[in-house]
């Protein structure tokens, strides 16, 4: 929390929480008692604006806060900033920690632009059908997930996008058990299996744009299936990078889980 974020949300009449057990326990962290806390989540968001806009028609100031994001940002607050602002009040942004920005900052590929994808579908087939929609994207791509998906998820990616493609894995950022690591899709698998730990918490994936190597991909990973019929691992990777010019890093990881 900012020094402006406390200091909001002790100035204001009204906080509207998307769980008002758990934001009590973040303003008792802090001494703040605000005059009312107010309900506002994904279930009732439309009916919690007509309270909101009942508030500042009274002269109230309100501010609005998530569990764990920046609300409007894959949480509930877009449609009540959308009537807010239509009934003719000013909506300011205080900012503070945004999971996607946080993970952005640490990645290291997306140095170009990026972009918000939020949560995949929950049926795979949907969710596949969405990542076949973005396997051409050049810019980095930001996914939140749920802990019970995360797993299923990435396969999906490594299945769509290829093994070789890097990602970034984030997970409960800024919290006590932040882990963050880099790799190719084709070790996600094995990242994940390493610790039963890892599936736990809320996490962020970054994958990396797609660029002129992934056009070659099939190739690259059809001319090392044949190398490793016939030679060592490390040597069939060497030849097939120099052959096809794909990033040894990621045919290595394939190789790898090929022989597994």
């Amino acid at each position: 929390m900012s020094s402006r974020g406390r200091d909001t949300l002790a100035a204001v009449d009204t906080i509207a929480a998307e769980d008002t057990r758990h934001s009590q326990r973040l303003l008792d962290v802090f001494g703040i008692r605000p005059r009312r806390l107010l309900a506002v989540h994904q279930h009732n968001e439309q009916q919690a604006a007509g309270q909101v806009i009942e508030c500042l028609a009274q002269g109230q100031h309100v501010a609005l806060i998530t569990d764990a994001g920046t609300p409007a940002i894959s949480d509930p607050g877009a449609r009540l900033v959308a009537r807010v602002r239509e009934a003719g009040y000013a909506v300011s942004p205080v900012p503070g920690a945004c999971a996607a920005v946080a993970a952005l900052s640490v990645a290291g590929i997306a140095e170009g632009g990026f972009r918000f994808i939020g949560f995949l579908p929950a049926k795979t087939q949907s969710r596949r059908t969405a990542l076949t929609a973005l396997a051409g994207e050049r810019d980095a791509m930001v996914f939140y997930e749920a802990p019970h998906r995360i797993k299923a998820c990435v396969a999906d990616m490594m299945e769509v996008f290829g093994g070789m493609r890097e990602v970034l894995i984030a997970r409960e950022l800024t919290k006590l058990h932040e882990e963050i690591a880099v790799m190719p899709l084709a070790r996600a698998g094995a990242w994940f299996a390493a610790d039963a730990n890892r599936v736990r918490g809320e996490f962020v994936l970054i994958a990396r744009g797609a660029d002129m190597l992934d056009g070659a991909n099939a190739n690259a990973l059809r001319i090392l299936g044949l190398l490793l019929d016939e030679l060592p691992l490390k040597t069939a990777v060497r030849l097939a990078a120099e052959i096809t010019g794909a990033p040894r890093k990621g045919l290595y990881a394939h190789a790898l889980e090929q022989r597994r």
